[in-house]
């Protein structure tokens, strides 16, 4: 029995003096968590055709760079968030969970900058992912899509300060840095997509799920 409480101990201090393997559990239950949530999702043929055109949508419109940061530090699109953003408020956050991964794993087939498996998992599932939390928040759209993209900036920004500190300027720590990479690109991101809500009628958009989107 001490052995095993020895062993247990053991594994325990390694594991905190290990940040990659805390990523790895962490990111490991996220997704674990999501799969869960995944399977309770009941898709129809309407559904699965209006996630197919968000997703659509948001490739093209993440294909439209408005400005690129250097080593992979990402980019601002011309609101590539809008189309997961309206399938959460529609749909709700499961959904918006749902479109959010396929989105990450499609721009990962398109656009993929891989350093480690880690990195790939905090850069593209899981913060895409993040925003469909912002169905959370349809009757206060604008404090959903901020919460949603706070969301995804924090995933990148664990991968930003873990797998890029070495692109950090001379002076720089690479929270500094991965804090000043990512919140330009995902703060730019957010206010061309506020601004863009703000002209899109989209009240009218999630009622008339029917005959429009």
């Amino acid at each position: 029995m001490e052995n095993f409480i020895s062993t247990l101990k053991e594994s325990y201090t390694t594991l905190l003096g290990n940040p990659l393997s805390i990523l790895t559990v962490v990111g490991g239950i996220l997704l674990l968590l999501a799969i869960i949530k995944f399977k309770k999702i009941k898709l129809d043929a309407k559904l699965m055709a209006r996630i197919g055109i968000a997703l659509a949508l948001a490739t093209i419109l993440n294909m439209i760079k408005i400005y690129s940061l250097p080593n992979g530090g990402g980019s601002i699109s011309l609101g590539s968030m809008i189309p997961l953003l309206l399938i959460a408020f529609m749909y709700g956050p499961e959904i918006g969970l749902l479109t959010g991964f396929l989105f990450g794993i499609i721009s990962l087939i398109i656009n993929p900058y891989i350093i480690h498996p880690i990195q790939v998992l905090f850069d593209y599932p899981l913060p895409f992912m993040a925003i469909g939390f912002a169905g959370y928040f349809k009757n206060n759209m604008s404090l959903g899509a901020t919460i949603g993209m706070t969301l995804r900036f924090v995933c990148h920004f664990i991968s930003g300060y873990a797998f890029f500190g070495e692109f950090a300027p001379e002076g720089w720590s690479p929270a500094v840095y991965s804090l000043a990479v990512n919140g330009v690109a995902v703060g730019g991101e957010l206010i061309i997509c506020l601004i863009i809500m703000s002209l899109l009628p989209i009240n009218r958009i999630i009622k008339g799920t029917d005959t429009v989107f």
